[in-house]
């Protein structure tokens, strides 16, 4: 079984392909994107979970992605060039009630078509407030993923909300729910930076593989952490990769 040495993890964070990250565009339509080659991770989640934050976090770039009071503002799909052959998607916020109906259905139109359509997708990153997790429109995107055979790691962000008995409360409830089954699942927060470290080691094994990950069963958390890692096939050799534990 292959274990993660604590200094590979922090050399895949210094050296990340994220930290490269650069704005490229923004689109409302899947003929908008770009060609459908090489590697992608998408960034999903209700709005008003800190999805925008992860993303700046992720990439140390404090405003690549704008932070907005208002839930709900990205109306479209944002992509991030990293290295040659290698994106970053935002995906639009769902879940916001005041947006129009309309626009509401056309994002939900296109972030279906990404998720059913595009091939160079490696892996979906779902972020929840671990305060209120798995809500209606979470589940709903996650049966969506299964049924897509879509790779999905979710990130109970905003654990710094919650002392730390209590939000492995949360972790253990998550992990016994079937909507979690064969999802890499850890505490995460964009204030202290908990888990930061896992979640690049494990997005630069993403962006590495030729193939994308393939779902299974769930791993078990090492000594050292809080967390389970993507389902690999049944495999665990990534046990390691998202230990998002607290030191």
């Amino acid at each position: 079984m292959e274990r993660t040495n604590p200094k590979d993890m922090a050399k895949s964070f210094r050296f990340s392909p994220l930290r490269r990250a650069r704005f490229r565009m923004s689109v409302t339509r899947m003929d908008q994107l770009p060609a459908d080659d090489g590697a992608e991770v998408a960034i999903a989640g209700r709005s008003n979970v800190g999805k925008s934050s992860v993303l700046n976090l992720l990439t140390g770039h404090g405003g690549l992605a704008r932070v907005s009071r208002t839930p709900g503002r990205t109306q479209a799909i944002n992509v991030f060039d990293l290295d040659p052959g290698q994106r970053l998607m935002d995906l639009p916020g769902y879940g916001y009630a005041k947006v129009p109906d309309a626009l509401r259905l056309s994002w939900g139109d296109l972030l279906e078509d990404y998720l059913r359509r595009r091939t160079s997708l490696r892996l979906l990153l779902l972020v929840m407030d671990i305060r209120h997790p798995l809500g209606s429109h979470d589940l709903a995107l996650l049966d969506f993923a299964r049924h897509c055979g879509r790779p999905v790691h979710a990130l109970l962000n905003k654990a710094d909300k919650l002392s730390r008995g209590a939000a492995l409360q949360v972790l253990a409830q998550a992990r016994r729910n079937p909507a979690l089954e064969g999802v890499g699942l850890q505490c995460f927060s964009t204030q202290s930076g908990l888990g930061l470290e896992e979640l690049h080691w494990l997005l630069a094994r993403t962006y590495e593989k030729e193939t994308p990950v393939e779902t299974g069963a769930k791993s078990e958390p090492s000594k050292g952490g809080e967390g389970s890692g993507p389902g690999q096939g049944g495999k665990s050799q990534d046990r390691n990769a998202t230990t998002a534990g607290f030191e």
